[in-house]
């Protein structure tokens, strides 16, 4: 499912092509590109639910936090979720590129993925994915795009 997400975001999103709303179309084109089509629908529900988090009012993730929190990982998240992942998300927030909020979508999204091996250069492009999907986000969708592409050698945090 995440090499589906991945050939969309770098087809249609960060190349900014036309993106076909039409499911079948678009399901048609994945499958002749070599994707089976259960993993097409597990894609699509990906993005469809994306959309949902921020779209929604009343769910927790748009709610303001006053003041600073500290994020405690559940079990299954810390399982997902190395410790080179986690500090790449705090690191993030440090640097303003994510908040609570952002930060949680984030969270979510990788939770959902049907992976095994979930790695720091997964967890970078579900942070890109995210942030180009959440209006007013633009500068924090560039400052992590210039993360990710820029050539440095060594860590980035």
């Amino acid at each position: 499912m995440f090499d589906i997400l991945m050939y969309l975001f770098e087809n249609y999103i960060h190349s900014e092509a036309e993106i076909m709303v039409d499911h079948d179309l678009l399901t048609d084109e994945l499958s002749r590109a070599g994707f089976h089509q259960d993993e097409i629908y597990k894609a699509l529900a990906w993005i469809e639910k994306l959309a949902a988090l921020q779209e929604c009012e009343t769910h927790p993730y748009i709610t303001r936090v006053v003041g600073k929190s500290v994020r405690v990982y559940t079990q299954d998240e810390n399982a997902r979720l190395d410790t080179e992942c986690r500090g790449f998300l705090l690191f993030l927030e440090q640097v303003n590129v994510l908040d609570f909020a952002t930060r949680e979508m984030v969270i979510d999204r990788v939770m959902e993925l049907e992976t095994k091996d979930f790695c720091l250069d997964d967890m970078k492009w579900v942070v890109l994915m995210v942030l180009f999907n959440v209006p007013g986000r633009e500068q924090a969708y560039s400052q992590m795009e210039d993360l990710i592409f820029d050539e440095q050698e060594g860590p980035l945090h």
